[in-house]
Order: C-alpha cells, then structure tokens, then sequence
C-alpha cells in the first residue's frame, strides 16, 4: 500500500464529507490516505517521511482579498510557514507525488512557488468560476495514461477559470459551463524535478469526485504521480 496524506479543510465546500469519500476511492487503488485539516502538523509529519504522495484537498488562503472572508479567517486563514513549504518542496524533490485538487489552486496565496509547483494558481481579480451546475467535460489527449481511452462526459462541478498557468502546462482536459468563459483548463500532468505533479481543477464535492469518469482520472492522477505503471487498473 502506497501512503498518502490529505490536507484538507476549508469553507464553502464540504470537506468532511468529499475528503473521506477521495480516501475511500483511492484506497480501492492500493492507496491508503491519511486526512488532516492540521495543515502545519501534516507537513511536519510529511517531512518526517513516509508519506509517498501528498495530496492538497482544501481551501487555505490568508483571506485577505474580500471583507466576507473576515468572519472565517481566525479557523481558515493561513500564511503557510517556511517550514511547510520547505516539507512540499523536498517531498517533490525527492521523488514522491503530488496531487492538488480543484481548490488546491487557491491555497497558499503569498508563496508563489505553490504555483509554480502545482502548474496553475488562482489569480484574484480574474479568476473565478460560475455557480455549481452542469459542465461538459472535453479529454483532449487519448494518448496520456490518465486520460487514455476515457470517454467525454457531463457532471455538476465548478469549473475555474482564468487559472495563471505555467507555461509548460498541457491540459488534458478541458470543461465549460457554457458560458461566455468558453472551454477552461481542468487537468494537467507535469514532472518537477524528480517528482511528479498533477493537478484537477473538478472535485467540489462527493458526488463530482465520485463521478463514474472523473473517479477513474482521480485514481489514474494518483497511480500516475507515484510512477506506477498500473494506471489500466484503474480502468473498471
């Protein structure tokens, strides 16, 4: 069994329930998760070892950018330590996986390297996304082990868009509301060094990320991160 931590917790979506049913589904893959909303004490115990993937499943910001945040930022307002991203850092480095979901991008606003990490970041005054509703999602490359032979298909998600990307970034898929933002950039894989980072902008909550297509990408996203070579298992 690989070990993976969940950092999780967050306002707006929800997190109790979404983080525990990602556990559940990557555990039928070999992966056995532990789940924290301790953000610094996860890291500290990332970077005591152990952990083979670290995966981002929250909504952590300094919650500086609009005055409705106010009334939350005493439990979810963060300024991520040197220490925790010193932990990211050297876990990427030396080897191990990550995978950020959807509000993954959000997360860490005053350490520019998150992005630059993760491939993408949430750029407030044009980032957004349209209320939770209906998206067509588009698998834009076949041939990629996350994506390979998985069908387009439709879900209830939010779908982030205007996400300042990296420029090595190559989507896998893409999604729209079908609105005036048009397709947005939902998937990418990247190597960073000797790690392996991917990075799906869906996931807002059990039921998207439990989606009979979007759970095998989940899975694949996961394996692929870890360089496992069964990514097929997957598959069913």
């Amino acid at each position: 069994m690989a070990r993976n931590l969940i950092l999780t917790g967050g306002i707006f979506h929800p997190f109790d329930e979404s983080a525990p049913a990602l556990a559940r589904l990557l555990a039928l893959y070999g992966i056995e998760s532990t789940i924290t909303e301790d953000i610094e004490d996860g890291l500290a115990r990332l970077a005591a070892g152990g952990f083979e993937l670290l995966t981002i499943y929250a909504l952590r910001w300094r919650m500086l950018d609009n005055e409705k945040y106010q009334p939350h930022r005493a439990r979810w307002g963060l300024s991520l330590s040197q220490a925790g991203r010193d932990a990211i850092t050297a876990h990427v480095d030396s080897g191990r996986g990550l995978l950020g979901i959807h509000t993954a991008a959000i997360c860490f606003d005053d350490w520019p390297g998150w992005g630059k990490l993760l491939g993408g970041a949430w750029c407030w005054g044009r980032s957004g996304h349209p209320p939770l509703g209906t998206a067509s999602v588009r698998i834009d490359d076949a041939a990629h082990p996350i994506t390979r032979a998985l069908p387009d298909f439709t879900t209830i998600d939010e779908v982030y868009g205007g996400l300042d990307l990296e420029p090595d970034v190559q989507p896998l898929m893409h999604a729209t509301t079908g609105g005036e933002a048009g397709w947005q950039p939902m998937l990418w894989a990247r190597e960073v060094g000797r790690g392996r980072v991917a990075f799906d902008a869906l996931g807002h909550d059990a039921a998207a990320l439990t989606h009979d297509t979007h759970r095998r990408i989940l899975a694949r996203a996961a394996l692929w991160t870890l360089g496992r070579r069964d990514l097929e298992v997957a598959s069913a």
